[in-house]
């Protein structure tokens, strides 16, 4: 199996990180995006599933996934992995734990899954 392309996506505000990954998807392949938080309303990424018919979103509650035990994170990876996307996204909004985010994606079985991409770092929008 092919090792899924996964890019960290890291800002404080929510909507930069959501139009910075709609600018960076590719119509050709089919994408999966996990979000921690639920958005206030219309996001970027909900209008771009309209028309982009292989977009996953998939959207976890707020939290540091390193600090809370990682079981969500790790039965929403579970998942996705399952699905054998083209591209992963995972956007977090606290890059505090940034290492040892991509540490615990590294380890197995995630590091056997998924390939570390640069992080995609936006500054906040209004």
């Amino acid at each position: 199996m092919a090792r899924v392309p996964t890019t960290l996506v890291i800002g404080k505000n929510a909507a930069s990180r959501e139009a910075a990954i709609v600018e960076n998807l590719d119509p050709a392949l089919s994408i999966a995006v996990i979000v921690e938080g639920l958005p206030d309303g219309s996001t970027a990424l909900n209008d771009a599933a309209l028309t982009h018919p292989a977009l996953s979103v998939i959207r976890i509650a707020s939290g540091c996934a390193c600090c809370i035990g990682n079981l969500v994170m790790r039965v929403t990876l579970n998942r996705v992995i399952r699905q054998s996307p083209d591209r992963l996204f995972i956007s977090i909004a606290n890059q505090a734990h940034l290492e040892r985010i991509r540490s615990f994606l590294l380890q197995e079985p995630y590091g056997q899954c998924l390939s570390l991409t640069k992080e995609l770092a936006v500054s906040s929008r209004s």
